[in-house]
């Protein structure tokens, strides 16, 4: 496909491997687990990295953004949409957004954002959710990812630095959309199915962390959500108003096109052709010359080459300014106590350039510790506090406040996990609620 639309071949072609071949790259499957194999290449996403990037993209373009702000409901000037009415989370109270045309981009709460308007919505989606398991990476021996089909869903075994991701299942979910909860019979489904090809099973204790995800699926005639449409949609159910629906991660460039489109179709002035298939977003331009250059940057910086390219994977560019933080203080060039992987600098910097605002966006968003450790970051979570204090200017109360909330959090999805069914994990896991400001 890449090649057919001009922008060269970018990965290697794939292979076929014999079953002798593909034991040799993924020794730790069964021998009777396969009778040969088709190795291909693929890339990765960090999805919440990547909605801060595009958020920052975004800002450098112009767009005004306002984080922790709920639309409650639409202004309305007769028939037509002229703006939204947003409560602000944090400091509380609510205000008005006018705008010519208002776009709502609302996935999974589409069919309640639709409500709003007081009318029937054009479209109805449903939310399917999708669990996945974290193991470390010497719980299987293999330098190659899996692929492999369910009877329900495909299973993936993905390499995710020194771990693993396995995932993903596909089942409908109507409860609580902010937190979808991974029961025990979720975990259980991915053991059982992972274990399958595996010479050495792997066991809940090899389990650092569970996550789970909803996927806005638009609603078709079966009930059966790995039947619906993984495809998007965009309608202008009244004036002023534009709705986009359904998609996924690797065609958002052309839903945005496709939404954006539709909106300035209805402007009384001209706007000139979409671009965004040619915008990069924030931190690739210059990313190749300082990834060639990480050895020299090792050296001017301190830090080891490894470390270097670790930042250089999680911020592209902005890396720079990521270590202009550690030239400043040299204490936050030194790694997290309990979570060796991240430097304290980037705590540092998701609360004062990544818009991170409570202990939990940074251990469970901009960075990926709440799953990637087996305590879930509950060790580490009073330093990282301390860390954005200064920047967000809380005192000793909200520092409290907010490892006192994670640690509550954990426990509510610990607690989810250990439930047999849905509705069960559901309850569990809603006995944390949101943080809510001092």
């Amino acid at each position: 496909m890449s090649v057919s639309s001009g922008h060269g071949r970018g990965l290697p072609v794939h292979r076929h491997l014999s079953r002798t071949r593909a034991l040799r790259v993924a020794p730790g499957l069964r021998k009777d687990a396969l009778v040969g194999a088709l190795q291909y290449y693929d890339a990765q996403v960090d999805d919440a990295r990547f909605v801060t990037s595009l958020v920052r993209t975004a800002a450098r373009y112009g767009a005004h953004v306002a984080n922790r702000a709920r639309v409650v409901g639409f202004l309305r000037e007769g028939a037509r949409v002229v703006g939204a009415r947003v409560h602000d989370l944090e400091q509380g109270g609510e205000f008005e957004v006018r705008a010519r045309q208002v776009v709502n981009a609302s996935g999974v709460w589409t069919d309640e954002t639709q409500a709003l308007i007081g009318e029937r919505g054009q479209f109805h989606v449903r939310a399917s959710k999708g669990i996945h398991l974290v193991v470390p990476r010497d719980r299987i021996h293999s330098s190659t990812g899996l692929i492999l089909r369910t009877e329900k869903s495909v299973l993936f075994v993905i390499p995710w630095g020194r771990h693993w991701i396995i995932g993903t299942t596909d089942t409908g979910w109507d409860l609580d959309k902010a937190h979808p909860a991974a029961s025990s019979a979720d975990i259980d489904y991915l053991l059982e199915h992972v274990n399958e090809v595996l010479a050495v099973p792997l066991t809940r204790d090899d389990v650092e962390g569970v996550y789970a995800g909803l996927r806005p699926l638009l609603a078709g005639e079966s009930d059966a959500t790995s039947k619906l449409s993984r495809e998007h949609t965009v309608a202008h159910p009244v004036p002023g108003l534009v709705v986009v629906a359904g998609g996924k991660y690797t065609t958002y460039r052309v839903m945005a096109k496709d939404a954006v489109d539709e909106a300035v179709h209805a402007l009384d002035r001209r706007v000139g052709p979409c671009v965004t298939e040619d915008v990069p977003l924030a931190g690739a331009v210059g990313y190749n010359a300082l990834w060639n250059a990480r050895a020299r940057m090792a050296k001017r910086t301190g830090l080891h080459v490894a470390r270097v390219e670790h930042l250089l994977n999680r911020y592209g560019a902005l890396t720079e300014e990521v270590l202009e933080l550690v030239a400043t203080d040299s204490s936050l060039g030194e790694p997290l106590a309990a979570a060796e992987d991240y430097l304290r600098a980037e705590v540092v910097y998701a609360a004062s350039h990544e818009g991170a605002r409570h202990l939990d966006d940074v251990l469970t968003r901009r960075t990926r510790i709440s799953i990637e450790t087996f305590d879930r970051g509950t060790r580490g979570a009073r330093e990282v506090a301390e860390l954005m204090a200064p920047v967000l200017g809380w005192g000793p109360e909200q520092i409290d406040k907010e490892v006192e909330h994670y640690e509550k959090r954990v426990e509510a999805e610990r607690e989810s996990q250990r439930q047999p069914d849905d509705l069960t994990a559901d309850a569990a896991r809603l006995g944390a609620p949101d943080i809510v400001p001092l």
